[in-house]
């Protein structure tokens, strides 16, 4: 699935990628910098009734979220990561395996501890209001 769409319209993309894939609990958001991945999961914590505050935890790098649609999200930012094992020690192996919704920016940092069916989502910047998203 490829969708290019105008920054304007992401909410609408996020609702369209969650009815159809919300049967993934493991969303790794594969992008350069600036191309909308943070934007994406702050659109998507929305539509899932998220009231704490949604930010890159790029620092912390798991931050954890309350959803009045599917209960614990977790944020993680690999961005920082070295490697598998620091992952691992920073405890991102547990939430991946904890059956709950995780979202995962910079995941490469660490794929090899990625289940076999996380939904890959990768972002580019197609312009500077637009954006090409594909699965």
């Amino acid at each position: 699935m490829e969708i290019t769409f105008q920054l304007h319209q992401v909410a609408e993309v996020t609702r369209n990628i969650w009815d159809q894939y919300q049967q993934h609990t493991v969303w790794a958001f594969h992008g350069n910098l600036g191309a909308g991945k943070t934007t994406f999961i702050h659109t998507l914590c929305t539509h899932l009734q998220v009231k704490d505050t949604v930010s890159s935890p790029t620092f912390a790098i798991i931050n954890e979220y309350q959803s009045a649609v599917c209960g614990t999200i977790y944020h993680m930012d690999w961005y920082r990561m070295k490697d598998e094992e620091e992952a691992i020690m920073a405890g991102a192996e547990d939430c991946l395996l904890s059956g709950k919704l995780c979202l995962v920016e910079w995941p490469e940092k660490a794929e090899g501890i990625l289940p076999d069916n996380t939904l890959h989502i990768y972002l580019e910047a197609d312009g500077p209001e637009s954006r090409r998203l594909s699965i």
